[in-house]
C-alpha cells in the first residue's frame, strides 16, 4: 500500500518564488488527473487550463480565494459540469464511465442536498439501493459519523454540524477508493474537527485518494500532506506541504539572553533584522538563519537561553502566494482605504 507514495504534479519553485505544478509523469496514470481544464460562464473564466495530478495514500489539500474555481474544478471532475476543453479523469476513466460510481468516488459537494423529509436512514438507504450497497452499510456509515441516535429524525431538523456529517455518511457509504470533501468542517465543533481530520488521514494510511478543499489554514495545516493552490481558475503551486510553507518569507529565530541588547547590535550589524519578543530579553531575528545567529552569539561572548527557528504558517505562505488573486478585497474599519495593502 503506497502509503508513502508522492502525487504527482510534485512542484518546483520558480524564479520569481512561486510554486508551479507539474503534469503528471508521461506513461503514468493520477487516480486524478486533469489536462489543461477549462470552464467559462459567459465573459467569466472560472478555470483557465488547469493541469494538476494527484496519486493515492495521502490527503490533498486544495486551496484558493473565494472565486478561485476550486467547487467549479471539483464539480467537472465529478462530472455535474462539463468543461469547455480539456480533460479529467479518475483512475483514467471519465467519471460517467465508472461501472459503479459510488464504489470508487465518494463526494461532499452540497451537504444541504438532502430532502429535508426523509429522515438520515432514509436518505442513505435510498442512495444504497440505487448503487448495490446492501442495508447493513447504511448501518455502519451512520454509526461512524455518530449519527446512529438521530437516524429516524428528518434531516430538515439537522444542525449544520449534523447535515454535515450526513453528507460524510453518504460519502463513505460506497467504500469507495477516492473521496473528495468540499468544506467538510463546516458546522462542525471541535470535536468533530478532530474527528474529521483523524478520519482523512486514517483513509490516506489506507492507501486510499483524500482530495479536500478548505478555508480553514490552521486546520488545513494539520491535515493535508500536499497542496494544489489556485488563483483566478489558475494553478498557483503543487507541492508537499513543507515545501509550500518553506517558500514563504516570514522564518524567523527567536533567541532569548540577558544581553539582547548587545546580541540585537550585533545582529543588525551583520545584516539581520531585530524586533522584540513578547517578553524583555526575547528578539525575533529575520535575515540571517540559526546557525549564524549562533556564531555571532558566541563570537560576542552572548550567553543565549534559547535558540529556535520559528517557520512560516501555512496561513502566511498563503497569503503570500494568492494575494495578487483575491477578487475582493476589505478594507479595515478606521483605517485609510486607500493605505491599507492587506498586511499588518
Amino acid at each position: 500500500m503506497p502509503g508513502d507514495a508522492r502525487p504527482l504534479g510534485y512542484g518546483e519553485t520558480r524564479g520569481n518564488g512561486e510554486l508551479r505544478g507539474h503534469a503528471p509523469a508521461e506513461g503514468t496514470i493520477a487516480m486524478i488527473e486533469a489536462r489543461g481544464l477549462t470552464k467559462r460562464y459567459g465573459d467569466k473564466v472560472a478555470v483557465s487550463d488547469l493541469t494538476f495530478g494527484i496519486a493515492e495514500g495521502a490527503v490533498t489539500g486544495f486551496l484558493g480565494p473565494n472565486g478561485a474555481g476550486k467547487t467549479t474544478t471539483m464539480r467537472m471532475i465529478l462530472g455535474l459540469d462539463s468543461p469547455d476543453s480539456g480533460t479529467v479523469t479518475i483512475g483514467g476513466k471519465r467519471y460517467a464511465d465508472l461501472a459503479y460510481p459510488m464504489r470508487e468516488v465518494g463526494a461532499l459537494i452540497d451537504a444541504k442536498a438532502v430532502h429535508g423529509g426523509r429522515s438520515a436512514y432514509n436518505h442513505l438507504l435510498c442512495m444504497a439501493q440505487t448503487n448495490g450497497i446492501g442495508r447493513k452499510r447504511v448501518d455502519q456509515v451512520l454509526e461512524l459519523v455518530g449519527l446512529t441516535e438521530v437516524a429516524k429524525k428528518r434531516s430538515k431538523g439537522f444542525s449544520l454540524g449534523m447535515g454535515q456529517r450526513l453528507g460524510i455518511a453518504g460519502t463513505l457509504l460506497g467504500d469507495p477508493r477516492v473521496l473528495m470533501f468540499d468544506e467538510p468542517v463546516n458546522g462542525l465543533d471541535p470535536e468533530g474537527i478532530l474527528w474529521i481530520r483523524n478520519l482523512m488521514k486514517a483513509l490516506a494510511a489506507e492507501g486510499r485518494t483524500v482530495f479536500v478543499s478548505s478555508h480553514i489554514m490552521s486546520e488545513m495545516e494539520h491535515t493535508a500532506d500536499h497542496l494544489i493552490v489556485i488563483g483566478r481558475g489558475k494553478l498557483l503551486a503543487s507541492c508537499t506541504m513543507a515545501e509550500f510553507i518553506a517558500s514563504a518569507s516570514g522564518q524567523s529565530v527567536r533567541v532569548r539572553t540577558p544581553q539582547f541588547d548587545q546580541l540585537g547590535k550585533a545582529i543588525v550589524a551583520a545584516g539581520g533584522t531585530v524586533t522584540n519578543g513578547a517578553v524583555i530579553g526575547e528578539l525575533s531575528i529575520q535575515g540571517l538563519d540559526a546557525q549564524r545567529v549562533g556564531d555571532i552569539a558566541y563570537d560576542g561572548g552572548v550567553r543565549l537561553h534559547e535558540l529556535t527557528v520559528v517557520g512560516a504558517s501555512l496561513e502566511t505562505a498563503f497569503m503570500e502566494l494568492t494575494g495578487d488573486s483575491v477578487e475582493y478585497h476589505a478594507a479595515v474599519p478606521g483605517a485609510p482605504v486607500a493605505s491599507f495593502t492587506g498586511g499588518n
